[in-house]
């Protein structure tokens, strides 16, 4: 699940996480008790860098990837799929233009989506390309140990 493509799909995540147009507020807030919401830490394979995503139930999310500190509004399904995913959509609203893990420079703008399927425990996640376990980086771990 971690490779250079892993790191790839991390990078466009933590960009999309972070971009829109400054003071964006997303249009559906995840409902008080989704599993997204919560701290999560994802340690970048064969590196000593580490991605920490702070997912906010007000719809934003401020994450830090090297020395990236990048901040998106984002809206994410508030059922899981029949495939077991939740859709997740990120716009990057603000960014510090320093260097993420992967060495890239996100772009206020960047949107991305994704699918998160999360392990039953609740305290772990991958996030994936598209409803598939094909394409996916992670796992990410909720700080705490505990959902929310």
């Amino acid at each position: 699940m971690t490779s250079s493509r892993g790191v790839a799909l991390c990078a466009a995540f933590a960009a999309a996480v972070l971009a829109s147009p400054s003071g964006a507020e997303p249009p559906h807030k995840p409902k008080t008790n989704h599993p997204i919401l919560g701290t999560w830490v994802f340690a970048v394979p064969d590196t000593d860098c580490e991605e920490t995503y702070y997912i906010r139930q007000d719809g934003t999310t401020l994450v830090t990837s090297g020395e990236e500190v990048a901040e998106s509004v984002f809206e994410i399904d508030d059922e899981i799929s029949q495939k077991g995913f939740y859709r997740n959509v990120d716009r990057i609203v603000k960014d510090n233009g320093k260097r993420d893990c992967a060495g890239n420079v996100t772009k206020v703008g960047t949107e991305v989506t994704n699918y998160i399927h999360f392990h039953p425990s609740g305290n772990m996640m991958i996030i994936c390309r598209d409803e598939s376990l094909d394409a996916c980086f992670g796992p990410l771990y909720r700080l705490g140990g505990e959902s929310s």
